[in-house]
């Protein structure tokens, strides 16, 4: 059974840090490109980070340039997000998605609310 379980997520200040993990089961992890979106009410679902089935190059939505880092460890079938200087414009339920060709699986999501 396929599962990709997110956690870490919360209510933090601006400023802040979160880092978000998302584990994986039922499938080879290490084949699948691994990426992050997050959607809110006012918007639709957007993507933040994809990292690659062997690590490596990664890319990050404008927004979050410089401030998120996605990351990977495939012995442990994980991926995680760490985010760091956190907006109001940050908050959303974030998902992860394990991408291969035409397999494509989610998780449930996490809530990040960044608020004073």
């Amino acid at each position: 059974q396929v599962q990709l379980v997110e956690s870490g997520g919360g209510l933090v200040q601006p400023g802040g840090s979160l880092r978000l993990s998302c584990a994986a089961s039922g499938f080879t992890f290490s084949s699948y490109t691994m990426k992050w979106y997050r959607q809110s009410p006012e918007k639709e679902r957007e993507l933040v980070a994809g990292i690659p089935s062997a690590g490596g190059s990664t890319n990050y939505a404008d927004s979050v340039k410089g401030r998120f880092t996605i990351s990977r460890d495939n012995a442990k079938s994980t991926v995680y997000l760490q985010m760091n200087s956190l907006k109001p414009e940050d908050t959303a339920v974030y998902y992860c998605n394990a991408l291969r060709g035409w397999w494509s699986y989610w998780g449930q999501g996490t809530q990040v609310t960044v608020s004073s």
